[in-house]
Protein backbone atom coordinates (compact mmCIF):
# COMPACT_ATOMS: atom_id res chain seq x y z
CA UNK A 1 0.00 0.00 0.00
CA UNK A 2 1.78 3.64 -0.90
CA UNK A 3 1.93 5.47 1.80
CA UNK A 4 0.49 8.88 1.88
CA UNK A 5 2.66 12.01 1.34
CA UNK A 6 2.67 14.76 4.28
CA UNK A 7 3.89 17.92 4.22
CA UNK A 8 5.67 17.45 7.32
CA UNK A 9 8.01 15.20 5.59
CA UNK A 10 9.32 18.40 3.70
CA UNK A 11 10.37 20.87 6.77
CA UNK A 12 12.92 20.30 9.36
CA UNK A 13 13.11 17.13 12.03
CA UNK A 14 10.27 17.97 15.03
CA UNK A 15 7.92 20.58 13.36
CA UNK A 16 4.92 20.04 11.92
CA UNK A 17 3.14 22.51 9.33
CA UNK A 18 0.54 24.40 9.89
CA UNK A 19 -0.02 26.46 7.40
CA UNK A 20 1.44 26.94 3.94
CA UNK A 21 1.50 29.92 1.44
CA UNK A 22 3.11 30.95 -1.61
CA UNK A 23 2.70 34.24 -4.06
CA UNK A 24 3.68 32.40 -6.93
CA UNK A 25 7.82 33.35 -6.65
CA UNK A 26 8.35 31.87 -3.17
CA UNK A 27 6.87 29.89 -0.73
CA UNK A 28 6.04 30.01 3.36
CA UNK A 29 5.10 27.50 5.52
CA UNK A 30 4.42 28.10 8.95
CA UNK A 31 5.49 25.57 11.16
CA UNK A 32 5.37 24.75 14.95
CA UNK A 33 7.74 22.58 17.07
CA UNK A 34 6.23 19.17 18.60
CA UNK A 35 8.52 19.28 21.78
CA UNK A 36 6.05 19.47 24.81
CA UNK A 37 9.28 21.23 27.13
CA UNK A 38 13.00 23.03 26.37
CA UNK A 39 16.39 22.80 28.37
CA UNK A 40 17.24 26.12 30.15
CA UNK A 41 20.72 27.08 28.63
CA UNK A 42 21.53 28.53 32.07
CA UNK A 43 21.01 25.24 34.06
CA UNK A 44 20.26 22.61 32.07
CA UNK A 45 16.94 22.00 33.80
CA UNK A 46 14.25 21.44 31.60
CA UNK A 47 11.07 23.42 32.02
CA UNK A 48 7.49 23.14 30.35
CA UNK A 49 6.08 26.12 31.65
CA UNK A 50 5.16 28.42 28.43
CA UNK A 51 5.52 31.99 29.33
CA UNK A 52 4.88 33.82 25.97
CA UNK A 53 4.95 32.83 22.17
CA UNK A 54 6.60 34.69 19.27
CA UNK A 55 7.52 34.23 15.77
CA UNK A 56 11.48 33.86 14.29
CA UNK A 57 11.77 33.93 10.12
CA UNK A 58 14.23 31.34 8.40
CA UNK A 59 15.28 30.27 5.39
CA UNK A 60 15.30 27.16 4.27
CA UNK A 61 16.14 24.75 1.41
CA UNK A 62 13.98 25.51 -2.00
CA UNK A 63 11.19 23.39 -3.27
CA UNK A 64 10.16 22.98 -7.12
CA UNK A 65 12.80 26.02 -7.78
CA UNK A 66 11.27 28.47 -5.35
CA UNK A 67 12.73 30.05 -2.39
CA UNK A 68 11.43 28.42 1.03
CA UNK A 69 10.66 31.20 4.69
CA UNK A 70 9.76 28.89 7.49
CA UNK A 71 7.55 31.14 10.22
CA UNK A 72 8.69 28.97 13.38
CA UNK A 73 6.19 29.50 16.19
CA UNK A 74 8.72 29.73 18.95
CA UNK A 75 7.99 30.04 22.45
CA UNK A 76 9.41 31.27 25.82
CA UNK A 77 9.75 29.03 28.37
CA UNK A 78 9.30 30.05 32.81
CA UNK A 79 13.19 28.81 34.40
CA UNK A 80 11.52 27.05 37.87
CA UNK A 81 15.05 26.49 39.42
CA UNK A 82 15.50 29.03 42.15
CA UNK A 83 19.25 28.97 41.70
CA UNK A 84 19.29 30.03 38.11
CA UNK A 85 20.14 33.61 36.78
CA UNK A 86 17.20 33.33 33.83
CA UNK A 87 14.07 33.40 34.54
CA UNK A 88 12.81 33.64 31.12
CA UNK A 89 14.32 32.03 28.26
CA UNK A 90 13.63 31.28 24.76
CA UNK A 91 12.85 27.78 23.10
CA UNK A 92 15.55 26.06 22.27
CA UNK A 93 16.44 23.19 19.24
CA UNK A 94 18.58 20.56 18.21
CA UNK A 95 22.07 22.29 16.96
CA UNK A 96 21.61 19.49 13.53
CA UNK A 97 18.17 21.29 13.03
CA UNK A 98 18.24 25.23 13.72
CA UNK A 99 20.88 26.69 16.31
CA UNK A 100 20.19 30.02 18.52
CA UNK A 101 19.94 33.17 16.86
CA UNK A 102 20.36 31.48 13.10
CA UNK A 103 18.54 32.82 9.74
CA UNK A 104 18.69 29.57 8.34
CA UNK A 105 17.93 26.38 8.88
CA UNK A 106 21.20 23.45 9.89
CA UNK A 107 20.70 21.93 6.68
CA UNK A 108 20.76 24.94 4.66
CA UNK A 109 24.14 25.94 6.50
CA UNK A 110 25.84 22.85 5.82
CA UNK A 111 24.99 23.65 2.22
CA UNK A 112 26.39 27.14 1.97
CA UNK A 113 29.15 26.40 3.90
CA UNK A 114 30.21 23.66 1.53
CA UNK A 115 29.55 25.65 -1.60
CA UNK A 116 31.89 28.47 0.40
CA UNK A 117 34.63 25.78 0.58
CA UNK A 118 34.19 24.15 -2.74
CA UNK A 119 34.21 28.05 -4.62
CA UNK A 120 34.97 30.69 -2.50
CA UNK A 121 33.01 34.37 -1.88
CA UNK A 122 31.47 35.67 -5.33
CA UNK A 123 31.34 32.13 -7.64
CA UNK A 124 29.61 30.72 -4.49
CA UNK A 125 27.02 33.44 -3.96
CA UNK A 126 26.66 33.62 -8.07
CA UNK A 127 26.16 29.91 -8.02
CA UNK A 128 24.11 30.15 -4.96
CA UNK A 129 21.17 32.00 -6.56
CA UNK A 130 20.60 29.60 -9.44
CA UNK A 131 20.01 27.31 -6.52
CA UNK A 132 17.54 29.65 -4.94
CA UNK A 133 19.13 29.97 -2.45
CA UNK A 134 20.32 33.91 -2.27
CA UNK A 135 23.06 34.53 -0.18
CA UNK A 136 26.23 37.31 -0.15
CA UNK A 137 29.59 36.48 -0.62
CA UNK A 138 30.20 38.11 2.94
CA UNK A 139 27.78 35.38 4.21
CA UNK A 140 29.56 32.92 2.77
CA UNK A 141 33.20 33.70 3.65
CA UNK A 142 31.89 34.32 7.41
CA UNK A 143 29.93 31.03 7.58
CA UNK A 144 33.79 29.36 6.52
CA UNK A 145 35.59 31.50 9.02
CA UNK A 146 33.06 30.63 11.98
CA UNK A 147 32.55 26.82 10.93
CA UNK A 148 37.25 27.51 10.46
CA UNK A 149 39.03 23.61 10.22
CA UNK A 150 38.25 20.42 11.55
CA UNK A 151 39.98 18.36 14.20
CA UNK A 152 42.63 16.24 12.05
CA UNK A 153 43.61 12.58 12.92
CA UNK A 154 47.38 13.26 14.59
CA UNK A 155 49.68 12.04 11.95
CA UNK A 156 52.71 9.60 12.15
CA UNK A 157 54.04 10.35 8.32
CA UNK A 158 54.17 13.98 7.53
CA UNK A 159 55.55 16.25 4.80
CA UNK A 160 56.62 20.05 4.93
CA UNK A 161 57.47 22.03 2.51
CA UNK A 162 56.88 26.22 1.85
CA UNK A 163 54.73 27.87 -0.12
CA UNK A 164 54.54 31.60 -1.97
CA UNK A 165 52.11 34.14 -0.72
CA UNK A 166 54.37 36.80 -2.98
CA UNK A 167 56.60 34.99 -4.62
CA UNK A 168 60.25 36.39 -3.23
CA UNK A 169 58.94 38.57 -0.91
CA UNK A 170 56.48 36.37 1.56
CA UNK A 171 56.01 32.56 2.08
CA UNK A 172 54.36 30.63 4.39
CA UNK A 173 54.47 26.11 5.30
CA UNK A 174 52.38 23.52 4.28
CA UNK A 175 51.71 20.02 6.23
CA UNK A 176 50.77 17.05 4.61
CA UNK A 177 49.58 13.67 5.91
CA UNK A 178 51.04 11.36 3.70
CA UNK A 179 49.65 8.43 4.51
CA UNK A 180 45.63 10.11 4.53
CA UNK A 181 46.71 12.38 1.20
CA UNK A 182 45.61 15.59 2.74
CA UNK A 183 46.85 18.94 4.35
CA UNK A 184 46.47 19.04 7.91
CA UNK A 185 48.27 22.96 8.91
CA UNK A 186 49.11 26.18 7.51
CA UNK A 187 51.30 28.19 9.01
CA UNK A 188 52.12 31.72 8.80
CA UNK A 189 55.87 31.65 7.96
CA UNK A 190 58.80 29.60 6.64
CA UNK A 191 60.86 30.33 10.07
CA UNK A 192 62.25 27.00 11.75
CA UNK A 193 60.78 28.65 15.03
CA UNK A 194 57.16 28.45 13.56
CA UNK A 195 57.80 24.74 12.33
CA UNK A 196 59.67 23.50 15.48
CA UNK A 197 56.57 24.53 17.84
CA UNK A 198 54.12 22.96 15.71
CA UNK A 199 56.18 19.67 15.48
CA UNK A 200 56.89 20.04 19.41
CA UNK A 201 52.64 19.18 19.81
CA UNK A 202 52.69 16.40 17.74
CA UNK A 203 55.51 14.09 19.72
CA UNK A 204 54.24 10.88 17.77
CA UNK A 205 55.58 11.94 14.33
CA UNK A 206 57.69 9.22 13.31
CA UNK A 207 58.80 10.34 9.57
CA UNK A 208 59.13 14.00 8.05
CA UNK A 209 59.47 14.26 4.78
CA UNK A 210 61.09 17.71 3.61
CA UNK A 211 63.03 19.69 0.73
CA UNK A 212 66.91 20.02 0.83
CA UNK A 213 66.80 23.42 2.41
CA UNK A 214 68.02 23.77 6.41
CA UNK A 215 65.41 25.22 7.95
CA UNK A 216 63.01 22.68 8.37
CA UNK A 217 65.70 20.17 8.97
CA UNK A 218 66.62 22.10 11.85
CA UNK A 219 63.19 22.90 13.39
CA UNK A 220 62.57 18.61 13.03
CA UNK A 221 65.43 17.94 14.43
CA UNK A 222 64.88 19.92 17.26
CA UNK A 223 61.53 19.32 17.96
CA UNK A 224 61.49 15.45 17.11
CA UNK A 225 64.98 14.11 17.62
CA UNK A 226 63.93 10.19 16.91
CA UNK A 227 61.96 10.89 13.81
CA UNK A 228 63.48 9.88 10.38
CA UNK A 229 63.62 12.94 7.92
CA UNK A 230 63.60 12.14 4.19
CA UNK A 231 64.95 14.43 1.80
CA UNK A 232 62.59 14.97 -1.32
CA UNK A 233 63.73 12.83 -4.36
CA UNK A 234 62.88 14.84 -6.92
CA UNK A 235 64.66 17.84 -5.28
CA UNK A 236 67.67 15.31 -5.14
CA UNK A 237 67.60 14.98 -8.90
CA UNK A 238 66.88 18.58 -9.64
CA UNK A 239 69.83 19.74 -7.18
CA UNK A 240 71.75 17.45 -9.46
CA UNK A 241 71.13 18.82 -12.43
CA UNK A 242 71.26 22.42 -11.09
CA UNK A 243 75.05 21.16 -9.73
CA UNK A 244 76.03 20.04 -13.47
CA UNK A 245 74.80 23.18 -14.92
CA UNK A 246 76.91 24.90 -12.44
CA UNK A 247 80.13 23.29 -13.69
CA UNK A 248 78.84 24.36 -17.11
CA UNK A 249 79.12 27.43 -15.96
CA UNK A 250 82.17 27.32 -14.56
CA UNK A 251 84.06 25.79 -17.63
CA UNK A 252 82.57 28.29 -19.84
CA UNK A 253 85.85 30.20 -20.69
CA UNK A 254 87.67 26.17 -21.35
CA UNK A 255 84.68 25.37 -23.60
CA UNK A 256 84.60 29.12 -25.46
CA UNK A 257 88.86 27.95 -26.36
CA UNK A 258 88.34 24.41 -28.06
CA UNK A 259 85.15 25.89 -29.67
CA UNK A 260 86.91 28.28 -31.49
CA UNK A 261 84.79 31.15 -29.48
CA UNK A 262 87.40 32.95 -27.80
CA UNK A 263 88.50 35.52 -30.11
CA UNK A 264 86.43 37.99 -31.45
CA UNK A 265 86.65 40.06 -34.37
CA UNK A 266 84.99 43.56 -33.75
CA UNK A 267 84.86 44.16 -37.63
CA UNK A 268 82.34 41.26 -38.19
CA UNK A 269 79.85 42.71 -35.76
CA UNK A 270 76.55 44.25 -36.57
CA UNK A 271 76.12 47.79 -34.38
CA UNK A 272 73.89 45.98 -31.92
CA UNK A 273 76.20 43.26 -31.17
CA UNK A 274 79.54 45.78 -30.99
CA UNK A 275 77.61 47.28 -28.07
CA UNK A 276 76.95 44.50 -26.56
CA UNK A 277 80.85 43.19 -26.87
CA UNK A 278 81.85 46.67 -25.22
CA UNK A 279 79.80 45.79 -22.47
CA UNK A 280 81.24 42.43 -22.38
CA UNK A 281 84.94 43.78 -21.95
CA UNK A 282 83.85 46.08 -19.16
CA UNK A 283 82.59 43.52 -17.04
CA UNK A 284 86.02 41.35 -17.75
CA UNK A 285 87.78 44.57 -17.05
CA UNK A 286 86.10 44.79 -13.58
CA UNK A 287 86.37 40.71 -13.10
CA UNK A 288 89.82 41.26 -13.67
CA UNK A 289 90.11 43.68 -10.87
CA UNK A 290 88.06 42.31 -8.29
CA UNK A 291 90.24 38.33 -8.77
CA UNK A 292 93.51 40.93 -8.30
CA UNK A 293 92.36 42.39 -5.20
CA UNK A 294 91.07 39.29 -3.66
CA UNK A 295 94.63 37.76 -5.08
CA UNK A 296 96.65 40.84 -2.93
CA UNK A 297 94.46 39.77 0.57
CA UNK A 298 91.93 42.17 0.63
CA UNK A 299 88.95 41.32 2.25
CA UNK A 300 85.85 42.01 0.09
CA UNK A 301 84.19 44.59 2.28
CA UNK A 302 86.85 46.55 1.57
CA UNK A 303 86.41 45.12 -2.49
CA UNK A 304 83.05 46.35 -2.51
CA UNK A 305 84.04 49.69 -0.78
CA UNK A 306 86.92 50.24 -4.29
CA UNK A 307 84.78 48.67 -6.90
CA UNK A 308 80.86 49.81 -5.36
CA UNK A 309 79.87 46.31 -6.30
CA UNK A 310 77.28 44.63 -4.32
CA UNK A 311 79.12 41.93 -1.56
CA UNK A 312 76.56 39.01 -3.65
CA UNK A 313 78.18 39.48 -6.81
CA UNK A 314 81.89 39.89 -5.67
CA UNK A 315 80.96 36.50 -3.65
CA UNK A 316 80.67 35.41 -7.49
CA UNK A 317 82.83 36.43 -8.89
CA UNK A 318 85.73 35.13 -6.80
CA UNK A 319 84.04 31.96 -6.27
CA UNK A 320 83.73 31.65 -10.34
CA UNK A 321 80.14 31.66 -10.34
CA UNK A 322 79.55 34.77 -12.69
CA UNK A 323 80.46 33.70 -16.21
CA UNK A 324 80.44 36.45 -18.52
CA UNK A 325 80.54 35.33 -22.47
CA UNK A 326 79.43 37.17 -25.47
CA UNK A 327 77.71 35.31 -27.73
CA UNK A 328 76.27 36.54 -30.85
CA UNK A 329 73.04 37.84 -31.39
CA UNK A 330 70.28 35.04 -32.56
CA UNK A 331 68.60 36.13 -35.57
CA UNK A 332 65.41 35.77 -37.47
CA UNK A 333 67.56 34.09 -40.42
CA UNK A 334 68.16 30.93 -38.35
CA UNK A 335 65.65 28.87 -40.02
CA UNK A 336 66.83 29.88 -43.94
CA UNK A 337 70.73 29.87 -43.11
CA UNK A 338 71.56 26.60 -44.88
CA UNK A 339 69.28 28.14 -48.27
CA UNK A 340 71.29 31.58 -47.57
CA UNK A 341 74.55 29.97 -47.73
CA UNK A 342 73.47 27.71 -51.03
CA UNK A 343 72.73 30.95 -52.62
CA UNK A 344 75.48 32.83 -51.89
CA UNK A 345 77.64 30.16 -53.05
CA UNK A 346 75.88 30.50 -56.30
CA UNK A 347 76.86 34.10 -56.93
CA UNK A 348 73.91 35.66 -55.69
CA UNK A 349 75.09 38.16 -53.34
CA UNK A 350 72.60 41.14 -53.58
CA UNK A 351 70.49 41.29 -50.69
CA UNK A 352 67.54 43.15 -51.88
CA UNK A 353 66.88 40.40 -54.22
CA UNK A 354 67.51 37.89 -51.77
CA UNK A 355 65.13 39.77 -49.27
CA UNK A 356 62.55 38.90 -51.89
CA UNK A 357 62.90 35.54 -52.43
CA UNK A 358 62.74 34.91 -48.79
CA UNK A 359 59.63 36.49 -48.74
CA UNK A 360 58.21 34.30 -51.04
CA UNK A 361 59.36 31.05 -48.49
CA UNK A 362 57.74 33.10 -45.57
CA UNK A 363 60.26 34.90 -43.83
CA UNK A 364 58.46 38.05 -42.35
CA UNK A 365 61.76 40.18 -41.26
CA UNK A 366 63.12 43.16 -42.57
CA UNK A 367 65.69 43.66 -45.48
CA UNK A 368 67.90 45.43 -42.83
CA UNK A 369 68.39 42.55 -41.59
CA UNK A 370 69.53 40.60 -44.60
CA UNK A 371 71.29 43.00 -45.67
CA UNK A 372 73.68 43.26 -42.20
CA UNK A 373 73.94 38.97 -43.03
CA UNK A 374 75.12 39.73 -46.76
CA UNK A 375 77.79 42.71 -45.08
CA UNK A 376 78.90 40.20 -42.77
CA UNK A 377 79.39 37.03 -44.89
CA UNK A 378 81.52 39.69 -47.46
CA UNK A 379 83.68 40.57 -44.49
CA UNK A 380 84.21 37.10 -43.62
CA UNK A 381 85.08 36.07 -47.22
CA UNK A 382 88.05 39.18 -47.15
CA UNK A 383 89.18 37.93 -43.72
CA UNK A 384 88.36 34.04 -43.38
CA UNK A 385 87.70 34.66 -39.67
CA UNK A 386 83.38 34.03 -39.61
CA UNK A 387 82.60 34.76 -35.81
CA UNK A 388 81.32 31.90 -34.05
CA UNK A 389 78.51 32.31 -31.65
CA UNK A 390 79.00 29.99 -27.48
CA UNK A 391 76.10 28.37 -26.94
CA UNK A 392 74.12 29.68 -23.38
CA UNK A 393 75.38 27.14 -20.55
CA UNK A 394 71.62 25.54 -20.69
CA UNK A 395 72.13 24.60 -24.02
CA UNK A 396 75.27 23.20 -23.77
CA UNK A 397 74.37 20.92 -20.59
CA UNK A 398 71.42 19.97 -22.67
CA UNK A 399 73.73 18.88 -25.38
CA UNK A 400 75.93 17.29 -23.01
CA UNK A 401 73.18 15.10 -21.20
CA UNK A 402 70.52 14.01 -24.14
CA UNK A 403 71.32 10.71 -25.73
CA UNK A 404 73.96 11.13 -29.43
CA UNK A 405 71.08 10.19 -31.62
CA UNK A 406 69.27 12.98 -30.61
CA UNK A 407 71.97 15.71 -31.67
CA UNK A 408 72.27 17.16 -35.22
CA UNK A 409 75.60 17.25 -37.02
CA UNK A 410 76.63 20.59 -35.97
CA UNK A 411 75.56 19.76 -32.34
CA UNK A 412 77.47 16.62 -32.53
CA UNK A 413 80.47 18.26 -33.40
CA UNK A 414 80.74 20.85 -30.88
CA UNK A 415 79.91 18.22 -28.03
CA UNK A 416 82.69 16.11 -29.54
CA UNK A 417 85.44 18.91 -28.98
CA UNK A 418 84.08 20.13 -25.68
CA UNK A 419 84.54 16.37 -24.72
CA UNK A 420 88.12 16.31 -25.74
CA UNK A 421 88.57 19.78 -24.71
CA UNK A 422 87.36 19.97 -20.95
CA UNK A 423 87.49 15.94 -19.32
CA UNK A 424 87.06 17.25 -15.99
CA UNK A 425 83.75 18.52 -17.47
CA UNK A 426 82.72 14.47 -18.61
CA UNK A 427 83.79 13.31 -15.03
CA UNK A 428 81.04 15.63 -13.85
CA UNK A 429 78.54 14.18 -16.78
CA UNK A 430 79.44 11.19 -15.43
CA UNK A 431 79.03 11.46 -11.19
CA UNK A 432 76.14 13.42 -11.91
CA UNK A 433 74.70 10.43 -14.64
CA UNK A 434 75.77 8.15 -11.63
CA UNK A 435 73.92 9.82 -8.38
CA UNK A 436 70.65 9.93 -10.84
CA UNK A 437 70.99 6.27 -11.45
CA UNK A 438 71.21 5.70 -7.63
CA UNK A 439 68.41 7.50 -7.07
CA UNK A 440 66.03 6.01 -9.19
CA UNK A 441 67.57 2.38 -9.01
CA UNK A 442 67.85 2.42 -5.11
CA UNK A 443 70.86 1.69 -4.70
CA UNK A 444 72.35 2.95 -1.46
CA UNK A 445 75.51 0.62 -1.38
CA UNK A 446 76.86 3.26 -4.33
CA UNK A 447 76.48 6.16 -2.05
CA UNK A 448 79.86 5.95 -0.50
CA UNK A 449 81.75 5.82 -3.50
CA UNK A 450 79.47 7.87 -5.34
CA UNK A 451 81.09 10.34 -2.56
CA UNK A 452 84.53 9.63 -2.70
CA UNK A 453 84.32 10.14 -6.74
CA UNK A 454 82.29 13.21 -6.35
CA UNK A 455 84.39 15.07 -3.87
CA UNK A 456 87.46 16.21 -6.33
CA UNK A 457 85.59 17.02 -8.85
CA UNK A 458 83.39 20.09 -10.17
CA UNK A 459 80.44 19.11 -8.51
CA UNK A 460 82.08 19.12 -5.06
CA UNK A 461 79.33 21.44 -3.29
CA UNK A 462 77.23 19.15 -4.67
CA UNK A 463 78.73 16.26 -3.07
CA UNK A 464 79.13 18.28 0.04
CA UNK A 465 75.62 19.18 0.74
CA UNK A 466 74.94 14.87 0.64
CA UNK A 467 77.37 14.59 3.00
CA UNK A 468 76.44 17.11 5.79
CA UNK A 469 72.32 15.74 4.69
CA UNK A 470 73.16 12.41 4.63
CA UNK A 471 71.21 10.28 6.80
CA UNK A 472 68.11 12.38 4.46
CA UNK A 473 69.79 11.19 1.30
CA UNK A 474 69.89 7.63 2.58
CA UNK A 475 65.91 7.86 3.79
CA UNK A 476 65.31 9.09 0.50
CA UNK A 477 67.02 6.72 -1.44
CA UNK A 478 65.73 2.89 1.06
CA UNK A 479 62.54 5.02 2.13
CA UNK A 480 58.82 4.75 0.26
CA UNK A 481 57.64 7.93 1.63
CA UNK A 482 58.66 11.17 -0.43
CA UNK A 483 57.31 15.05 -0.75
CA UNK A 484 55.66 14.72 -3.85
CA UNK A 485 52.34 14.61 -1.97
CA UNK A 486 53.28 17.83 -0.48
CA UNK A 487 53.99 19.18 -3.76
CA UNK A 488 50.78 18.38 -5.11
CA UNK A 489 49.19 19.95 -2.21
CA UNK A 490 50.80 23.17 -2.46
CA UNK A 491 49.53 23.06 -6.42
CA UNK A 492 45.67 22.88 -4.90
CA UNK A 493 46.18 25.48 -2.26
CA UNK A 494 47.43 27.87 -5.41
CA UNK A 495 44.14 27.09 -7.45
CA UNK A 496 42.42 27.99 -4.02
CA UNK A 497 44.37 31.20 -3.35
CA UNK A 498 43.65 32.37 -7.17
CA UNK A 499 39.87 31.61 -6.80
CA UNK A 500 40.15 34.19 -3.91
CA UNK A 501 41.93 36.75 -6.34
CA UNK A 502 45.27 36.50 -3.71
CA UNK A 503 43.82 38.14 -0.86
CA UNK A 504 42.56 35.09 1.39
CA UNK A 505 44.02 35.15 4.62
CA UNK A 506 45.77 32.39 6.37
CA UNK A 507 42.44 31.14 8.29
CA UNK A 508 40.07 31.11 5.31
CA UNK A 509 42.71 29.34 3.01
CA UNK A 510 43.35 26.77 5.87
CA UNK A 511 39.35 26.15 5.89
CA UNK A 512 38.74 26.06 2.81
CA UNK A 513 41.95 23.62 2.11
CA UNK A 514 41.49 21.51 5.09
CA UNK A 515 37.67 21.66 5.35
CA UNK A 516 36.29 19.63 2.92
CA UNK A 517 38.15 16.68 4.98
CA UNK A 518 34.95 16.95 7.43
CA UNK A 519 32.79 16.40 4.82
CA UNK A 520 34.78 13.21 4.13
CA UNK A 521 34.14 12.02 8.19
CA UNK A 522 30.63 12.58 8.00
CA UNK A 523 30.10 10.57 4.61
CA UNK A 524 32.10 7.90 6.41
Amino acid sequence: MPQIFRATALVPRGFVVDEVTSDGASALITVRSVQTASVCPGCGTQSGSVHSRYHRCLADLPIAGRPVRLRVRARRFYCRTVLCGRRVFAERFDDDVLVPWARRTARLDHIVHHLGLALGGRPAASFARRLMVPVSRDTLLRVIRRRGSPPFVRPTVIGIDDWAWRRNHRYGTLICDLERRRTIALLPDREPATAREWLSQQPQIAVVARDRGGAYALATAKALPDATQVADRWHLMENASRAFLDAVRKSIRQIRSVIGAATINPSLLTAAERIQYEGYLRREEDNAAILCLAKDGIAIKEIMRRTGYSRGLVRRILRGQRSDIFRMRESSLELYLPWLDERWAAGDRNAAALWRLLKQKGFRGCMRVVSEWATRRRQEDKTDNAPSRTPAARTIARLLTISRDQLSRSEAVTVAAIEAGVPLLVQARKIVAGFQAMVRKRCLDMLDPWLERAQPSLVMSFANGVLRDKAAVTAAITSAWSNGQTEGQITKLKLVKRQMYGRGKLDLLQARVIGPYELDIHQK
